[in-house]
């Protein structure tokens, strides 16, 4: 009995031990998910206290802001403009560009990215509040009067709809206003490309009142009125952005006098694109038509060859050049350098022709006198023609008299050229100079290379100083005019 009862005194023990641990578990898991609940409503009255109370304007500003609109557009008339009858609208100009490019040579015209910013006062919208500024978005700009500047040179320009239209309206409580937009503009440049591709150009963007002339609408410009921003994103694939620089100008016209603004981008073009492509691949074409003269002079085939080869792939390169070029009735300096490449390796085709002519007549000419010889010690006369026993058939042998002619002493024997050795003698060479025709080659060896390189030297020369004589001419063209 004493037994049974320690039994039954362990078991309810260990029962009650179970009991408290699971209790203890319990409480434990409570206490974590009580806390983490204190942790998210702290974290919640944070957010809402930040971005609630701290950001969003209280429903009496709002409506105060809604009062003064109202007010200023109760009785505006955005037909007119301000201070009509009274005295001209100032508008002060400001432009940032984001990026500028492509550049499209073929089509005269280039792609520009900008924030056009006007700023000018209009009293009928000034107020009088603790608000001092008011900054409104796309809405508000048609309900209030705009300038109606329009860009003389652009082809067509897009303005930015996404997600909402690229537009900023700014009043100020004294009548001042900012109207601020994103646009995009196909421009018109007349590119001068006499020295292509080693030109500078100067891009303008024009822009002006559409309707108002100087008597009732100015521009002007302000204090770093144009500014550029990160050229790493600008698509100038051929060109180096040199600077800017804006001018203001009156331009008269039937409906009167206009204020023209412009900005001038200086631009300059790379000479890596082309190099490759075009002046090494002429250069080397031309070398290569040299090698001919270090070929001997019976080996027609191969120098026949050599020669016509190299002269289609300059009608190539020069047909390839063109390409990147408009339909332009000038010759531009890249045609220059293309043209003279085909001129040299045309006539180091021409040089072994005129070589192989005059060879094979010495050659006939020297058989001929030998065999004139023979019948002269014979005391015979030569017959006109010549009748030939070969293997029991006979042939008739035209003897041509144009190669059978001699040089001989005092006779004049093609001006300053000699045919034939009888020629280096005589009195006809006394005062002139004599070049044998036989050692062609050997002139070219030294007149080609030397007369080429001199050519380059004179190019590039001539190419590097017409083009800051361009640009500094176009600067002085369009010096900034003052306007009252």
């Amino acid at each position: 009995m004493k037994k049974v009862r320690e039994d039954l005194g362990r078991l309810v023990a260990s029962e009650q031990s179970r009991l408290a641990s699971m209790t203890s578990v319990w409480f434990l898991f409570f206490l974590v998910a009580l806390n983490a609940r204190c942790v998210a409503s702290d974290y919640k009255e944070d957010y809402e206290d930040v971005t609630v109370h701290q950001m969003l304007p209280s429903k009496s500003q709002q409506s105060h802001a809604t009062e003064i609109l109202n007010g200023l557009l109760k009785e505006y008339d955005r037909k007119l403009r301000p201070d009509i009858g009274v005295k001209p609208t100032v508008i002060d100009v400001d432009i940032l560009v984001n990026s500028i490019g492509p550049v499209s040579s073929i089509n005269m015209e280039y792609q520009i990215d900008i924030i056009f910013a006007q700023t000018w006062t209009d009293s009928r919208l000034s107020y009088n509040s603790t608000v001092k500024i008011l900054t409104l978005n796309s809405n508000m700009v048609g309900l209030i009067w705009l300038p109606d500047t329009i860009f003389r040179n652009a082809k067509n320009a897009d303005a930015h709809w996404i997600t909402m239209p690229n537009q900023l309206l700014r009043i100020w409580n004294d009548g001042k206003i900012l109207y601020t937009l994103r646009l995009t503009i196909n421009a018109e440049c007349q590119l001068q490309l006499h020295n292509f591709p080693m030109d500078e150009h100067s891009c303008p963007l024009i822009f002006s009142s559409y309707g108002y002339p100087r008597d009732e609408m100015v521009y002007k410009w302000r204090r770093n009125s144009v500014e550029a921003a990160d050229q790493k994103s600008w698509r100038l694939y051929q060109f180096d952005f040199m600077g800017l620089r804006n001018t203001t100008d009156i331009i008269k016209t039937t409906a009167g006098d206009y204020v023209v603004m412009t900005v001038h981008f200086d631009l300059k073009r790379r000479m890596g694109y082309f190099t490759i492509q075009t002046y090494i691949p002429c250069i080397l074409t031309v070398v290569l038509s040299w090698v001919s003269f270090w070929i001997k002079k019976d080996a027609t085939p191969a120098r026949t060859a050599l020669g016509i080869t190299t002269v289609l792939t300059m009608t190539t390169l020069s047909a390839v050049a063109r390409t990147s070029l408009p339909r332009v009735s000038y010759v531009t300096a890249m045609d220059l350098f293309v043209t003279v490449c085909f001129l040299f390796v045309f006539a180091a085709l021409m040089e072994y022709a005129t070589l192989n002519y005059y060879s094979s007549c010495t050659r006939a000419s020297a058989c001929m006198d030998r065999k004139r010889h023979n019948y002269s010690a014979l005391d015979a006369r030569w017959p006109p023609h010549t009748v030939v026993a070969l293997n029991n058939a006979t042939y008739w042998q035209d003897l041509d008299d144009t190669c059978a002619s001699q040089c001989l002493d005092g006779k004049d024997c093609f001006s300053f050229f000699c045919c034939y050795d009888d020629c280096k003698d005589g009195a006809w060479r006394r005062g002139r100079l004599h070049v044998d025709l036989l050692d062609l080659d050997a002139y070219s060896r030294v007149f080609f290379p030397t007369s080429f390189l001199l050519f380059n030297v004179v190019y590039w020369v001539t190419s590097s100083t017409l083009t800051g004589f361009q640009l500094s001419k176009e600067k002085m063209m369009t010096e900034p005019q003052v306007v009252d």
